[in-house]
Formats: structure tokens, sequence, C-alpha cells
């Protein structure tokens, strides 16, 4: 029964590692042009602000001990140069310049709406730069942004696509490494499971290339894909949540609106962004960036938004707000981001790390570093598959060196030859 037993067993193995490979192969190939453009475009945007910083130096700004600008400066500033538009929202990070976007009145547009963006000196109100755009004109860096997130698509198929090309490419990664685990361990294994043989034909360096870069940048990889997987797919972004915090439900951050019956008695917008402004800061004063939103005055309900980001390039740690425009009230919100995130459970504090781990900026400069390397590296994963698969399909079969084709022996020569093996075997 024993050895009946292990040959059940080495045939399960084979049928699984051939079924394994079979997944790999043509999950591979069906998804390797999706990969290949939101890896690349992924490790493009990781430096996105570093790059902008070294090509735009004129955004850069020397912090100052003294008071920024104030919304209400701000606007006054927008309102001055472009009185036809209204601000839409500010952000500043600490060294940098203010970005003050302005739009039309009326309906807002959120991918892609036409507008100004107004670059101003956070201390002395001078505007360094400015950008206008029209509807559906975008910069380089939103430009890779949208190829990441939807490969320029229209936005709600694109992203379909690049979900679900996500999830496959976990699985590749994961039925990858089952294919490069070598059935036995020595010397040899070794070195082709974790060294790459630069000497060697163009082909076996290709194939190091796949199996060592892609085990090395494995870990980094999952990371990268599962914490994308969280912006787009709904059902993996509630299971993990309810995974990582024991059970809990993820309540959706519903759409706030302002007490529009108190419109009578509300103060100028101005001077409601001042108040709240002064009272944000007032909680947070150390903090190194921040954003907020105006409201907008053809709708009634909007809120005034803003965000503190205490530690400069990173996000997990941000306070958000969100106050009533009429009468200058905090409005509660149960979204997992509301929770401050030294009072936050470690489900929440997942969640609000997620766009940090996806970045690599949780861990800082290297952490970004190794984001970088590792989505290069899941870009070459594609091509360096399918260079093998290519040489393996057209792969011509090898001679025997100093072999020779036997000749062909018909007629009475066989009958005679066939006599003379019956002979010696006899002998």
């Amino acid at each position: 029964m024993i050895p009946d037993q292990n040959k059940a067993k080495k045939s399960n193995g084979s049928r699984f590692k051939r079924i394994n490979n079979w997944l790999h192969l043509w999950l591979g190939l069906g998804s390797g042009i999706i990969v290949f453009i939101v890896c690349l475009t992924g490790c493009i945007w990781v430096f996105n602000e570093e790059i902008t910083g070294l090509l735009e130096p004129e955004t850069n700004i020397v912090y100052q001990q003294k008071p920024v600008l104030t919304p209400a400066a701000l606007a006054a500033i927008g309102e001055r140069e472009y009185p036809k538009l209204i601000p839409a929202y500010a952000n500043y990070q600490q060294g940098k310049v203010i970005n003050l976007f302005l739009r039309k009145p009326g309906k807002v547009v959120r991918r892609g709406g036409g507008g100004v963006l107004l670059k101003v000196n956070p201390y002395n109100g001078r505007i360094i730069g400015k950008q206008v755009s029209k509807k559906g004109q975008v910069d380089f860096f939103r430009f890779i942004l949208n190829g990441h997130r939807a490969l320029w698509l229209p936005y709600d198929i694109g992203r379909l696509i690049v979900d679900y090309a996500t999830l496959i490419f976990v699985i590749l990664l994961i039925t990858g490494l089952i294919w490069w685990y070598p059935k036995k361990w020595n010397k040899s294994t070794r070195d082709k499971s974790f060294k790459i043989k630069w000497g060697a034909s163009f082909k076996r360096v290709n194939l190091d290339l796949h199996n060592v870069f892609g085990f090395y940048a494995m870990l980094f990889l999952l990371f990268i894909a599962m914490t994308g997987m969280v912006f787009g797919l709904r059902w993996f972004s509630d299971g993990l949540y309810w995974v990582t915090t024991g059970g809990e439900t993820l309540k959706e951050a519903r759409r706030l609106k302002s007490d529009s019956l108190q419109m009578a008695g509300a103060k100028d917008p101005k001077l409601a962004m001042d108040l709240i402004w002064e009272k944000v800061l007032a909680e947070n004063p150390k903090s190194m960036g921040f954003y907020y939103n105006y409201p907008d005055m053809a709708n009634p309900a909007s809120t005034i938004a803003v965000i503190v980001y205490p530690t400069a390039g990173q996000f997990y740690n941000s306070r958000s707000y969100t106050f009533d425009q009429y009468t200058l009230k905090p409005m509660k919100r149960t979204d997992p981001y509301a929770v401050p995130y030294q009072k936050a459970g470690f489900g929440q504090k997942v969640r609000k790390m997620n766009y940090d781990i996806h970045i690599g900026a949780i861990l800082g400069l290297p952490g970004k570093v190794m984001a970088f390397l590792a989505s290069l590296i899941g870009a070459s994963l594609p091509v360096t598959g399918f260079l093998v698969w290519w040489g393996k399909r057209n792969k011509k079969p090898k001679k025997r060196a100093g072999a020779k084709s036997a000749p062909i022996v018909t007629g009475n020569a066989a009958l005679r030859q066939k006599k003379l093996s019956v002979a010696v075997t006899e002998g």
C-alpha cells in the first residue's frame, strides 16, 4: 500500500504543478500588457512630487517662521486674477507653494474639469505660476495617473479592467512562486533560484531575470497590488477591513450636507473659512501640510472640508474635518478616515496607511525607492515572461553532436541483416 500511496501522491503533485503552471502561463499572457502599463505608470507616479520639485524649482519655498495666507486671503488673490472664476480648493505642503484651484461657477466636474491652478507663495501671496486647463486637458503626471487607474479608457470601464487585472497579477505572483520553487535544494538549484548567470546566453539571462527578479520583488509587489485592490474592488476592501478589525463592517463615507435652513444667519463665506481655518490650526499647530475646499455657493448643501497632514509626504496620520458652512459646527463622520490615527484601532490604522503602503511612503524615501524598483521589476515580468514563452514555442529540436542518420535497409539486405542478428544473439 505504501508504494501505491507514494505513487498517488506524486501523481497528484504533478497534476497540481501542471495546473499551476498552466494558470501562470495563460493568465500572464492574457493580462501582460495591462500589468506592464499599470506597473510602469506606478513607478513613475511614486516620485511625482520629487520630480516636479526638480523640474520646477521655483515652486520650492524656504520655510519661514510666520503664518501662511488664510483661505480668505487666497480667495481674494484668485478673484483679483480671475474675477469670473471661484475658488474650489487649496493645498499646501511645507516648503512648497500653495496650489489654489479656480473653476467656473456651476456644476463641479470631478475628473478632467477645466479651470486655473495658481501657484502662490504662502507668505507674501506672490503668484509663482499659472496652469490654465480646458475640460479633459491634463498635465503629465495626471496623464500618468489616468493610465495607472484606468488605462486612459473611459474611467468606469478602464478602472474595472485594472482592478481585475491587479487581482490576476496577485494570482500570477503566487503561481510564479510555486513554479519557481525547486523540487530539491542543492547548490545548483540555489544558484538558479537566487543568482543571474550574466555570462550565459540571452535566453538563459532572460529566464533568470524573470525568475530571480520576480522572487526578490514578489513580497513588495504583493503589498502594492493588494493595497491597490482596496481602492477598486469593494468586496476585497470590505473583506480586508472585516478581517483586520475582527469582524467590523466598513462604514461607507456618506456625503454630508449643510443645514440650508440655517442659511439666513450664516456668516460671510470668506469669514467662515478663516474661522474654521483658525480652529483647525489651533488643534494642529505643528502640521506640515493641509487641504481645504471652499463651499459651493450654487449648492446650498455643500460643506467645508479640511484635511491636515502632520508629516510631509505622508498621509496615514492625517486628520479630516467636515463643517457645516452656515453654522460652522463639525459634522459627525463614521468612516475610518475620520478617526485620528492615534485613537484608531488596528484595522482602522491599516486602512489609513493603505495609500502610503501602496506608494512606499510609509517607510519614507527608502520605502519609495523600494516601491519604484519593485514596480519597475513588475513591469519587466510580462516582457521577460513573454520572451520565455516565445523562445520555448519556437524551440528547434536539438541534434546530438556526432550523431549520424541510420541508413534505410530494404529488401534482401534487410533479410540478411535480420538473420545475422539472430545468429549473433543465439551464439
